[in-house]
């Protein structure tokens, strides 16, 4: 069982480096069309290559790729936080301090979750220009990621509540 736990929790981790490196090779991608075989079309007189579609792929990898990574910043920590005065609280008020960030955060992803499926609802029937996708993928990553900020959050306040202190913070 807790090999199975461990192949799922590694899933967003994997989408997340696939997603980086189609967002990187896309760029590499649109660079090489944009400045090179654009100069030798006009140079050579060839017909022009229509290359609208890397900056679809892009869009469409950058939204999955943020709602991801920010779902999983919160469960290692890693967002931006300063610490200065929080560690300085006496430890019951520090606690109450996680239980509240990580509620609110928990309440957020539910929020984005929400709104993310209405508005994937509202851009069904809507397809990109350059790839003819639907939009409904694009609006998607945000109930992927609502989803995961709820999961995650609730998993970080269980361990608050058992505890722990959240990873990424610098208290014992």
């Amino acid at each position: 069982m807790k090999a199975l736990v461990r192949v799922v929790a590694s899933v967003p981790h994997i989408v997340l480096t696939a997603l980086m490196l189609i967002a990187m090779i896309d760029m590499l991608i649109g660079v090489f069309l944009r400045y090179v075989v654009t100069w030798l079309s006009v140079r050579f007189d060839l017909p022009s290559v229509r290359f609208f579609w890397v900056e679809e792929i892009g869009e469409y990898a950058l939204a999955w790729l943020t709602f991801i990574g920010a779902a999983l910043g919160i469960r290692r920590g890693t967002h931006f936080a300063v610490h200065l005065v929080v560690d300085r609280f006496p430890p019951r008020l520090r606690r109450a301090v996680f239980i509240g960030h990580y509620g609110l955060l928990a309440w957020f992803g539910a929020l984005v979750a929400i709104f993310g499926w209405q508005v994937s609802e509202l851009n069904s029937q809507s397809f990109s220009p350059a790839l003819v996708l639907n939009l409904r993928w694009l609006y998607l990553s945000a109930v992927v990621g609502g989803v995961l900020i709820v999961v995650y959050s609730l998993a970080t306040l269980g361990d608050v509540l058992r505890g722990k202190t959240p990873s990424g913070v610098g208290v014992e």
